[in-house]
């Protein structure tokens, strides 16, 4: 198997397994990818989603250009592979649960798509960040092109699309494509995991409102706010802060 998820208490790792291949992604992996996010969120012991390697080195060098080389002149074939790649980053993206990227080694071309799709993330010293449709003739898609932008900019997002250069992890913490180098994302992952998972999915659609160009409160939105205070998360929060203990949220998340 080339995908796969593990459970491991409030967190799902979505583990990428194709070691040999430098975790190259098929179409097969392409089209699997939504189902596996699907089903992390609906698991709701799942606070966090981690996507990572499953052995350290190469995140993913992106599309196998293997398959892809011989596909992409079909265009039935070229079709359903935009389709699954679409999907799969909209279902990170859009995902009501927070997804982190862990970047252990190099993470290029959709690899790289699947990282800036996330939201947060962490990379160890030795990951290098590269998106190359420049070194193939090809044109990046919106979708991936906004997010790239919506993170970095649009003058470094130019610069990495112009150039299709490998940026080494300290470049790319300094022009925010990544949030953190660790060796380790658990801290990060834990803390999350401790919050109320209402407050972030609800917070991680805000921030995908704004994103999509809404400026102001509308009537959903103001709803969500005043709801708040009638859920149990509210309580319990409350509660713990004047107890003084750590609080124990039960309301699930969602976006």
């Amino acid at each position: 198997m080339t995908l796969r998820l593990e459970t491991r208490g409030p967190v799902a790792h979505l583990l990428i397994d194709r070691a040999a291949k430098r975790n190259a992604f098929t179409q097969a992996m392409w089209e699997a990818l939504p189902q596996l996010i699907d089903a992390a969120l609906a698991d709701p012991a799942v606070r966090v989603v981690v996507v990572r390697a499953a052995e350290p080195g190469a995140f993913s060098a992106g599309a196998d250009i293997a398959e892809f080389g011989s596909g992409a002149r079909d265009p039935q074939w070229r079709a359903a592979n935009q389709t699954a790649i679409a999907h799969a980053q909209r279902a990170i993206a859009r995902a009501g649960k927070p997804i982190i990227a862990f970047v252990e080694g190099d993470c290029v071309g959709g690899g790289c798509g699947i990282a800036i799709a996330c939201d947060l993330r962490v990379a160890r010293t030795p990951a290098r960040f590269g998106i190359t449709p420049a070194k193939l003739g090809l044109v990046y898609s919106l979708h991936d092109t906004k997010l790239l932008v919506d993170l970095v900019g649009p003058s470094q997002a130019k610069r990495i699309l112009f150039t299709g250069a490998l940026i080494d992890a300290q470049e790319a913490l300094r022009i925010g494509l990544i949030d953190m180098i660790d060796d380790d994302p658990q801290a990060l992952v834990e803390t999350i995991a401790a919050n109320s998972a209402h407050s972030i999915g609800q917070s991680k659609a805000m921030v995908r409102r704004i994103l999509d160009g809404q400026t102001d409160d509308d009537a959903d939105t103001s709803a969500l706010f005043a709801e708040a205070f009638s859920l149990p998360d509210f309580a319990e929060g409350v509660d713990a802060f004047l107890t003084k203990r750590k609080p124990d949220f039960v309301t699930g998340g969602g976006a």
